[in-house]
C-alpha cells in the first residue's frame, strides 16, 4: 500500500509545473515573463523539437504570418494522444517573407490553469521577449478552440 501511495505521488509531481526532479527543469509558473526566461534560456524552444507532421517553415495566417516554425518540448512530444501532457510547451515564431521573427507565441500546458480552454496559458511577445498579450487569451481561445479534441493543437493531428 505504502508503494503505490508513493507511485501515485510521483506521478501527480510528474505532471505538476514547479516540480522538478534530477535531470529536469524546474516548470515555469504561468507568468509571461517567467515563460519567456525559460523557453530563451532554462530549456531554449530552438533546441527542442518539431510535430512529425508539422516540420521546418509553414505558410501561415494572421496573427501567426505569413510564415511560421513551430518548436515543442518534449513533454508534448511526447503526448501520444489528446489531453497533452501537463507541462507541454508549443512555440510558434512568425515570421516575414524574408525570415525575419515578427512575433513569438507560446502556449504552454498547466494543470488547473483553464479547465474550460485545456489547462492552456497562452503568452504573445516581441522578437526581443516584451510581452504583447498574455493569459486566458479570448483570441487565442476561440480560434485554436475549433480543435478542442485534439486538446487545440492547430499543427499537429494525433492520430
Amino acid at each position: 500500500m505504502k508503494l503505490l501511495f508513493l507511485a501515485l505521488l510521483a506521478a501527480h509531481l510528474a505532471l505538476t509545473p514547479g516540480v522538478a526532479f534530477a535531470g529536469q527543469n524546474k516548470m515555469p509558473p504561468p507568468h509571461a515573463q517567467e515563460l519567456w526566461s525559460y523557453i530563451t534560456k532554462t530549456s531554449p524552444y530552438t533546441k527542442w523539437g518539431q510535430w512529425p507532421d508539422y516540420r521546418g517553415v509553414h505558410p501561415s495566417r494572421s496573427p501567426h504570418g505569413p510564415y511560421n516554425r513551430v518548436y515543442v518540448n518534449q513533454a508534448g512530444l511526447s503526448s501520444t494522444k489528446p489531453p497533452l501532457n501537463y507541462g507541454t510547451i508549443q512555440v510558434k515564431v512568425s515570421q516575414t517573407k524574408g525570415g525575419k521573427v515578427k512575433n513569438v507565441v507560446a502556449m504552454y500546458k498547466v494543470k488547473g490553469y483553464n479547465p474550460k480552454a485545456g489547462d492552456w496559458f497562452w503568452a504573445m511577445y516581441t522578437p526581443q521577449g516584451r510581452p504583447l498579450a498574455a493569459g486566458k487569451l479570448a483570441g487565442c481561445i476561440r480560434c485554436h478552440g475549433a480543435m478542442g479534441d485534439n486538446d487545440h493543437v492547430l499543427v499537429h493531428q494525433f492520430k
